[in-house]
């Protein structure tokens, strides 16, 4: 299943569609925030209350190669992870590129 998605333009808006998401019942687990700095994404997901893409989301062997690829391929791959296609991912993270937060949530 699609997780539902949106792109902000800064972290302000992040936390207000956090918060927005949080009214809706979605819990912290289920909010996640990409940016295309794994800094800037460890800070915005404290700061939004959500969660980042991980191993639960991956599964365990593409986390690992994750290791081993670009942060671009990376964040593609994090994206399709939470059930988006490729041209769609590969749409968000050109936005992360130019600096944009996508803040994306799933049940």
């Amino acid at each position: 299943m699609k997780a539902y998605a949106k792109l902000v333009n800064n972290g302000l808006e992040a936390i207000d569609v956090a918060k927005e998401l949080h009214r809706q019942g979605y819990t912290e687990k289920e909010i996640y925030v990409l940016a295309h700095g794994k800094d800037r994404t460890d800070h915005l997901a404290d700061a939004t209350d959500a969660n980042k893409v991980g191993i639960s989301e991956e599964g365990m062997f593409d986390s690992i190669a994750n290791l081993f690829r670009d942060r671009g391929d990376e964040l593609r791959h994090k994206i399709q992870s939470m059930g988006f296609d490729q041209h769609e991912a590969s749409m968000y993270e050109a936005e992360l590129d130019q600096g944009k937060v996508l803040v994306m949530a799933r049940h």
